[in-house]
């Protein structure tokens, strides 16, 4: 156990995020980078204009398995150790008719769903020497049944139980396997309800704290669980939603 000064320490730690552009994904991967980690960027944005010292980019389309199969290549090529796995990368499609698309639901499962699958199962192989993190992203959804968004809803309540699942599988090796799910974050993804005003009012009262989260809220937590000060935890859900959850009548 390292001194409580260096507890909260990611120095020197490689980290893989996916969705890392934009959003939550490029707060979450700009923090990690100020506090002395070395990141592995992964999206389907070019982000390589942007990348700072210790930062590699493989740019990747998670809706395709054999492009998530040669990013897994590429990765064991240039590295022989991961310490963090932060599966981010999500993307949602709202439909209000009855026959949801299922293009879309195969592309919404394939990026929210395989894609943290592949890449855990994959990767841990990186991870098995020295133990490690795997951090999936989910959601209120992963909770709760909102509507017109059935595709979405579906995969992070699997990316919950996938986690606890992996949780038992990999505890082995010392490599522990959590999930944060953030409320409603301002980002691009909740763009459309942020500029309604009576969507916006009614998701803000939705919560203890009265507000919206910002991708900066989820940064805490994040680092929380990529140090040694969560070494003692595996197969939980945090949910850094503003206390939604908690909120009674």
């Amino acid at each position: 156990m390292k001194k409580n000064n260096n507890l909260f320490s990611i120095k020197n730690k490689i980290i893989v995020v996916t969705g890392a552009a934009l959003g939550n994904g490029k707060i979450i991967s700009e923090s990690l980078i100020n506090g002395g980690a070395k990141l592995i960027l992964v999206d389907k944005k070019n982000i390589h204009k942007n990348l700072r010292k210790d930062q590699i980019f493989f740019k990747c389309d998670l809706t395709k398995s054999k492009n998530i199969i040669n990013l897994v290549k590429k990765i064991k090529r240039r590295f022989n150790r991961i310490d963090v796995i932060i599966n981010n990368a999500g993307i949602s499609f709202t439909y209000k008719r009855l026959d949801y698309p299922i293009k879309k639901w195969n592309d919404v499962i394939n990026v929210n769903l395989r894609a943290p699958f592949i890449l855990s199962t994959r990767l841990v192989e990186l991870m098995k020497k020295k133990g490690g993190s795997i951090i999936n992203i989910t959601s209120l959804s992963a909770q709760l049944g909102f509507k017109d968004n059935v595709a979405y809803v579906a995969s992070k309540g699997g990316l919950k139980l996938m986690s606890k699942a992996l949780a038992n599988d990999f505890a082995k090796l010392k490599i522990r396997v959590n999930n944060i799910g953030p409320g409603y974050i301002k980002t691009n993804m909740t763009l459309k309800s942020w500029k309604n005003k009576r969507l916006h009012k009614l998701r803000q009262n939705k919560t203890l704290l009265n507000r919206w989260g910002s991708p900066q809220d989820l940064v805490g937590t994040i680092i929380f669980l990529s140090s040694d000060a969560s070494s003692y935890i595996t197969g939980q859900d945090i949910y850094v939603d503003g206390g939604w959850l908690a909120k009674g009548i």
